[in-house]
């Protein structure tokens, strides 16, 4: 995580558990967050899980389920952890520049969660 926050753009990096319907935030990196346990299906995360694909969210001021984690949040990436059809968790990468993330982050993002599913 800490190798993370050193990247441009990645003001807030943390790695999420599925515990059932709940995903539960184990490490991560800047600033506390009272988003400590998220259901599956409310916010960028929990939308994640619940339609079962990476988000990639330019603006999440238009999103009408976001849970604000920062004022100064702008933009967020969500990539699942996955061990074949099951998902394990989740990376989630905050901004604070509207439309900081593409498609170069989620591929990066993506290698670190196959990584991860290995030693989960």
């Amino acid at each position: 995580m800490e190798m993370l926050s050193q990247l441009p753009h990645y003001n807030w990096s943390g790695i999420y558990r599925l515990d059932g319907k709940i995903l539960i935030l184990d490490e991560f990196v800047g600033a506390s967050t009272d988003h400590t346990r998220i259901p599956v299906g409310q916010g960028v995360c929990g939308t994640a899980v619940a339609e079962n694909k990476n988000q990639v969210v330019d603006d999440v001021r238009e999103r009408t389920n976001y849970l604000s984690c920062s004022t100064q949040t702008r933009s967020e990436i969500v990539v699942l952890i996955k061990r074949g059809d099951e998902i394990l968790g989740q990376i989630d990468i905050d901004g604070h520049e509207v439309g900081a993330f593409d498609e170069s982050d989620e591929g990066l993002l993506e290698g670190i969660a196959r990584q991860l599913q290995e030693r989960w």
